[in-house]
C-alpha cells in the first residue's frame, strides 16, 4: 500500500501576457519498497519540490521511480534531479517526442534527447503493470503517447490523468484546451469518466487542478483548498510586495473581464 501526498498543486490557468504557467500537479507515492514521483515539474518548481521532499525526510537520491504522464516541459524536465530513479514514460510518447524538431512547442528538446538515450529510462506500453498496484493506460490526444496511471495499492483507487484531463472544466465539458488531436482527447475524456465511475470513491488527480471525488449523485467534489497567488514588486521598495490571490474570482477576475470586453 502506498501513501499518497500532493507535493505541488496544479493550477487551471494560463498567464495573460506570458504564455503558459506550467503549474502542474506533482504527487509522491511511498510504500515500504518504493518512493515514486508522478510527474516532476519544470524549473520553476525546483526549490519548492526540494522543500516538500525535505519536509518528509526525503532526499533526491531516495526517489526510486519517476513516472511521467507525457514529455511536455512542465511535467518532465526535473527527472534529471533524481540520480537513482528509474524513469518510466510511454514508448509511443518518447518515440514521438524524440522525433520532433526544435520548435515553438512545450517539448524540452534537449531533455527529451536525454530521456531517449538514458539507460535509466523504461518505456511503457498500454496496460503495463509496471510497479506494484500501478498500471499504465493509453490516453492519446493531448500528446500522441500520453498515459494515465491507475493506482489500486491505496485505501482508495487513484486515477492520475495528467494533461489528458487537465482540470474540472475539461472533465465537465467533455472538451479540452491545448491538444494535438481534439477527437482523440474527447474520446480519452469519455474513457476517464468510465474509469472514474467504475469504482466508487476513486480519487482523480488531474494535471492542473485540485484532486476530485464524485459524490453519491455523481457530482465532482474538490478535495482540499486551492492555493495559488503571486507576490510582485509593484512599489519602489524591495521590502514591499503586493500579494495577488489567484484563488478568488473577484475582484481580480472582474477587473480583467471589464478591461477586455
Amino acid at each position: 500500500m502506498y501513501q499518497v501526498d500532493i507535493l505541488a498543486q496544479g493550477f487551471p490557468g494560463r498567464a495573460v501576457c506570458h504564455g503558459g504557467l506550467g503549474w502542474s500537479t506533482l504527487t509522491l507515492l511511498r510504500s515500504a519498497q518504493h518512493t515514486v514521483l508522478i510527474d516532476v515539474g519544470a524549473f520553476n518548481v525546483r526549490r519548492s519540490l526540494l522543500e516538500q521532499l525535505t519536509a518528509r525526510q526525503l532526499r533526491p537520491d531516495d526517489i526510486t521511480d519517476v513516472v511521467l504522464t507525457h514529455a511536455h516541459y512542465d511535467h518532465s524536465i526535473n527527472f534529471t534531479l533524481f540520480p537513482n530513479a528509474r524513469v518510466w514514460i510511454g514508448a509511443t510518447e518518447l518515440d514521438w517526442a524524440a522525433a520532433q524538431p526544435a520548435g515553438f512547442n512545450p517539448l524540452p528538446e534537449l531533455y527529451v534527447q536525454e530521456l531517449a538515450r538514458s539507460p535509466r529510462v523504461h518505456r511503457l506500453q498500454d496496460g503495463d503493470a509496471f510497479l506494484p498496484g500501478l498500471k499504465a493506460i493509453a490516453s492519446p490526444g493531448h500528446t500522441p503517447g500520453h498515459l494515465l496511471f491507475y493506482l489500486t495499492a491505496h485505501e482508495r483507487a487513484v486515477l492520475f490523468t495528467g494533461d489528458a484531463a487537465k482540470n474540472r472544466a475539461e472533465l465537465l465539458s467533455l472538451d479540452v484546451d491545448l491538444t494535438a488531436d481534439r477527437a482523440q482527447s474527447q474520446a480519452t475524456i469519455r474513457h476517464i469518466w468510465a474509469l472514474w465511475r467504475a469504482v466508487p470513491g476513486t480519487l482523480l488527480i488531474p494535471g492542473h487542478d485540485l484532486s476530485m471525488l464524485l459524490d453519491e449523485q455523481g457530482r465532482i467534489v474538490y478535495q482540499g483548498e486551492r492555493q495559488a497567488g503571486i507576490a510582485a514588486w509593484l512599489s519602489e521598495s524591495i521590502d514591499q510586495m503586493t500579494h495577488i490571490s489567484l484563488t478568488e474570482p473577484a475582484p481580480w477576475g472582474r477587473i480583467y473581464r471589464e478591461a477586455h470586453t
